[in-house]
């Protein structure tokens, strides 16, 4: 049976008439949500840490910053926009001393909750609004007067008002206007690390590292895997993106068509649905969060040597020198930025 999508004509701002809203975080989710949600007429506040950059900025727009307990404390909605793996210091230091009941706890992501890296109380609801998209996107769409797709979970309902708030919630961020999903803590948070680990993020760019490798490995030039294997699944990817992959395939030239319905399924066969399926075990057990976890507690070692590592594979020298030569590519600065509690 299809999923009930919930609409404009579901949802209403009424449930958070009155109430005032925090977003603790500034980047990339928090601030779409606390800007949508004002221009929606809710009346919303910022939550930071006292040396954070954001501070200027939040207030640049328009925004009432606080330090994080204070804002907890002010707010009956908090919305804990904080990357996972600095959720459970800024909970217990800043969010949990200032709860109390009949308030709403907001998540965009259900790690925390789901792999109880913090157990809220009994008497708070807990809630989860997530856009099918990254923050800016989230905006854009909003100022445009469109919405991303949206899903919500309730994982503690005391008030019997936790759908309604998450509802208002989606509606205020521009959700219902494209549509949004019902889930539970739980589906969200296993498929959304199974999809970035072995399809979105994982899966592709070890796909195409290994192409392009095989490629040069047998002679080829550099430039011309380049372009095979990573330049040109843009191509392929957009147009699945508008019309799934029949789509897509009645898009390609047919000798294009042969060579995905005949060798696709022998590169991509039961052994790596094997591995995936294991890869799902690891994150369904929790082995996988508690990893990552003691990863981030052990100054993320491991995790910034794979990623140096990677910085230096010959795709990155060889893209960057093709990616300079194409004027039309919007070029991103991704030095030194990285997800922090700010």
């Amino acid at each position: 049976m299809p999923a009930k999508i919930y609409t404009e004509k579901d949802a209403s701002l009424a449930p958070l008439k009155g109430k005032t809203c925090a977003v603790i975080g500034f980047g990339s989710q928090g601030h779409a949500h606390a800007l949508n949600l004002k221009e929606s007429g809710v009346n919303v506040i910022i939550g930071l840490y006292a040396g954070s950059k954001s501070r200027k900025v939040a207030e640049e727009r328009g925004l009432k910053v606080y330090d994080t307990g204070e804002a907890v404390k002010l707010a009956d909605v908090i919305f804990v926009a904080v990357p996972d793996t600095k959720i459970p210091a800024c909970y217990k230091a800043d969010i949990e001393p200032n709860l109390a009941k009949g308030k709403t706890l907001l998540f965009s992501h259900g790690f925390a909750i789901h792999y109880k890296t913090v157990v809220p109380p009994a008497d708070v609801n807990v809630i989860m609004v997530a856009p099918k998209g990254p923050g800016h996107i989230v905006r854009r769409q909003f100022i445009e007067g469109k919405g991303v797709p949206s899903l919500i979970a309730i994982h503690q309902n005391p008030g019997k008002d936790a759908k309604k708030i998450a509802l208002a919630w989606a509606k205020g961020i521009g959700g219902t206007r494209a549509g949004v999903f019902e889930t539970d803590f739980k589906e969200e948070t296993e498929t959304d690390l199974f999809g970035e680990q072995v399809v979105l993020c994982g899966g592709a760019s070890a796909l195409v590292k290994a192409g392009f490798e095989v490629l040069v490995e047998a002679g080829y030039q550099p430039e011309m895997a380049y372009f095979e294997c990573l330049h040109e699944l843009k191509l392929i990817v957009d147009l699945m993106f508008e019309s799934g992959i029949a789509g897509m395939r009645f898009s390609i030239s047919e000798t294009a068509k042969w060579g995905d319905v005949k060798v696709g399924p022998k590169i991509i066969d039961a052994s790596v649905k094997k591995r995936m399926k294991a890869a799902l075990k690891d994150i369904q057990t929790g082995k996988f969060a508690k990893e990552w976890v003691k990863e981030y507690e052990g100054g993320y070692k491991e995790f910034n040597r794979l990623l140096k590592e990677g910085e230096k594979h010959p795709i990155e020298k060889t893209g960057a020198r093709l990616r300079s030569l194409m004027p039309w590519i919007k070029k991103r600065d991704t030095k030194g930025q990285q997800a922090s509690y700010e």
